[in-house]
């Protein structure tokens, strides 16, 4: 894989390379309506291979950007039910694979931090990258006979979240069916998680606080953190072995060692969301691996939302069936979430009462039952066909569809990587409760 030398850091910059691949969009629908003319492809086909050649020259574009854009990207790729397939199979290689920072790049950030190039600080150091991602890079290292991982930020990606986020606004808008005016708060609680990701000094003191609240847990391992080969933009920890999460779900693996990732994985989250009320907020497969004697190791903590209790109660109570099903407390709690607003019109009140009830119904099964089964095909294929159903009603044009409280951004999102990931898995027999074992 080719290196970079640089990355664009200025507004101008990265907006040009926006609109370069803005414009090889429009080249490809220019071919796909060609195609649809001259009947070279049937629909479906000359559809599908719109979506790739859009997905690849987008992706190209901002793999070269990095930071907030590509971060954007990641973020999509979770969301399976929201993208046809040829943009989450593309979009999801910036969980782990793009072009990494040349090795002089790399010098120049250490000796910037730390007043020295990293051969002079570890005892070796792997001048090519390991892992490149959205944010930042890793290399291996070794000092006094501990091999370690040293994740290093890309220039410029902090200074540049506030522009690239007003890029790709109106993208999210569209795709979203968000309203201008009110939405405000949700891309300030997304700029502010994004201006948190790129502070390492906040990561590591959250990195060292979680693990150790949770390494009780069973099955569960994390690295150590090393403060002093640290600094605002490069975290050194502990080297894991273990194959990626993505890996490990591709191979034959047993029942049991499925079943036992997955409990592991959802006892943590469960763990976090009701004891600790803060939260690993970014559950993708680039997060995660898994050891040769099968524990989950978690090697990034870049991402963590706090769970305000005005917040943590009414969500928690809509998730219980007794509240569910009883429509003066459903309502009450919508209101207290902000999913129902006092300005809205009986048309309005009626209709979101109505999706928010099949939609809760649906995605809270899991915390109705003992046990659960997210191998089951149904329930996913539901949470799919009810999010495309609700997406093409005419019923929503005009209505006020900026709903919910600022915090569902991150909450939601953990909980939909969470079931993909169990999903991904196929894990059976999942204990709901078992957290509860472990509350010290």
């Amino acid at each position: 894989m080719k290196t970079l030398n640089r990355i664009p850091t200025g507004k101008l910059e990265r907006t040009g390379s926006l609109l370069k691949a803005g414009a090889k969009v429009g080249v490809n629908y220019i071919k796909y309506y060609g195609n649809k003319i001259t009947k070279d492809k049937d629909e479906d086909e000359a559809r599908q291979t719109l979506n790739e050649d859009n997905a690849a020259d987008i992706y190209d574009s901002l793999k070269e950007l990095k930071g907030s854009a590509l971060k954007v990207a990641q973020m999509l790729s979770m969301e399976k039910n929201i993208l046809p397939q040829a943009y989450v199979e593309k979009f999801s290689l910036s969980q782990f694979s793009v072009p990494p920072l040349s090795g002089a790049l790399v010098k120049k950030t250490f000796r910037k931090y730390f007043g020295k190039n990293p051969e002079d600080l570890f005892d070796k150091f792997t001048s090519e990258s390991v892992n490149a991602a959205s944010i930042g890079q890793v290399h291996r290292a070794e000092k006094e006979g501990k091999k370690l991982a040293v994740k290093i930020q890309y220039p410029g990606v902090r200074e540049s979240i506030s522009s690239d986020l007003k890029m790709v606004k109106p993208i999210a808008v569209k795709m979203f069916n968000i309203r201008k005016e009110g939405s405000e708060s949700y891309f300030q609680e997304v700029e502010n998680k994004l201006f948190e990701e790129t502070d390492y000094e906040l990561e590591l003191k959250r990195s060292k606080d979680i693990s150790e609240k949770c390494s009780h847990l069973p099955n569960l391992d994390f690295p150590e953190y090393y403060p002093e080969f640290s600094c605002e933009r490069i975290i050194t920890m502990d080297w894991m072995e273990g194959k990626h999460f993505s890996e490990f779900t591709k191979e034959q693996n047993s029942q049991s060692d499925l079943n036992k990732i997955g409990q592991t994985l959802w006892d943590f989250y469960m763990y976090q969301m009701h004891v600790l009320k803060q939260v690993h907020a970014d559950p993708h497969p680039g997060n995660f691996l898994v050891s040769e004697d099968k524990k989950l190791l978690v090697i990034d903590f870049g991402c963590i939302k706090e769970i305000p209790n005005d917040f943590y109660k009414p969500y928690f109570e809509l998730a219980k069936r007794e509240n569910l099903i009883n429509p003066e407390k459903f309502r009450e709690k919508l209101f207290q979430l902000e999913i129902l607003r006092p300005d809205d019109t009986p048309q309005e009140q009626t209709f979101f009462t109505k999706l928010f009830y099949e939609l809760l119904e649906l995605f809270t099964r899991p915390f109705n039952a003992v046990t659960f089964d997210f191998s089951d095909e149904t329930f996913f294929t539901e949470i799919a066909d009810l999010g495309q159903r609700y997406a093409k009603l005419s019923d929503m044009k005009g209505m006020n569809t900026n709903r919910g409280s600022k915090h569902f951004i991150y909450v939601n999102r953990t909980f939909f990587g969470l079931y993909n990931m169990m999903h991904d898995l196929k894990a059976k027999d999942i204990i709901i409760s078992q957290y509860k074992n472990f509350i010290q």
